[in-house]
């Protein structure tokens, strides 16, 4: 069997997982959108290419990146927060077509739990998702096109990423009056994120939606005060006597039933 993956998107999360699959023995080759991160991963040995996906097309090898690959990880984010009105299904559905083209047969989408409502209240794979931003709109109209893809495709919807660097806490620290402190936090750690990853790869678990989120959830008041403190910084300050509001608390079925998956890294 043939053991290259490439990876569509070797950024923050896309990186180590290249390097954690190379030392399970797996050829990789990598997208950047930067053609000057393309060179610097060149340099490291790393078989790379700069590739941009646009309303317009694909710009960049697309072929040479897909050639001969078992499978294709997609870890493009939509960037859709920056409310930029980007049609990022369109770009999507370029890459789909180049996925088909190429003749790769399998996919890992990953996506993220804001294809869930905020109001969904506790929801698994079995829960359909009713989307109510853009981007989760969106990343749920994207998945159901891959899942529908003539090859086999996996999405992981991944909670708020942290690990390293990123630290959400670090962005509230010091604020005030923020919504939300009776809600559940839906996180997980980067380790985690390829943990998951490349027991996919690894068990050929195609076909599937899992959701990756730590299964505990304390609410985000205590948490982040707790991250704060830990952290020296000024903790954030939440609104309060909105504790009867619901919000969605998101869970895997799929891990510990499919993967047999056991979390490495805690909250």
């Amino acid at each position: 069997m043939n053991n290259k993956i490439a990876i569509a998107g070797m950024g923050w999360l896309g990186l180590p997982l290249a390097q954690k699959l190379q030392l399970l023995g797996y050829r990789v080759s990598g997208s950047v959108t930067r053609l000057e991160k393309a060179h610097q991963l060149q340099q490291n040995g790393w078989d790379v290419y700069p590739i941009t996906l646009s309303e317009d097309g694909i710009k960049g090898p697309i072929d040479a990146l897909l050639s001969d690959a078992e499978a294709v990880v997609v870890l493009i984010p939509p960037g859709l927060r920056r409310n930029t009105g980007s049609d990022h299904v369109l770009k999507m559905s370029h890459l789909l077509e180049a996925i088909v083209r190429s003749g790769v047969p399998n996919c890992l989408l990953v996506s993220s739990i804001s294809v869930y409502g905020q109001e969904q209240g506790a929801v698994d794979e079995s829960v359909r998702p009713k989307p109510e931003t853009e981007a989760g709109r969106q990343l749920f109209q994207i998945e159901q096109l891959f899942m529908n893809a003539p090859f086999k495709s996996t999405v992981i919807r991944f909670g708020g990423l942290f690990g390293g660097s990123r630290q959400p806490v670090r962005y509230l620290a010091g604020r005030s009056d923020l919504a939300g402190g009776s809600a559940p936090v839906n996180l997980i750690h980067r380790d985690d994120c390829l943990g998951i990853m490349s027991e996919v790869i690894k068990q050929q678990a195609w076909g599937h939606i899992i959701n990756g989120v730590y299964p505990e959830h304390p609410v985000k008041a205590l948490y982040y005060a707790r991250k704060a403190e830990e952290l020296n910084l000024e903790p954030p300050k939440f609104e309060t006597g909105k504790s009867a509001e619901i919000f969605k608390k998101v869970d895997s079925i799929q891990l510990p039933s499919l993967l047999n998956y056991r979390y490495s890294r805690s909250l």
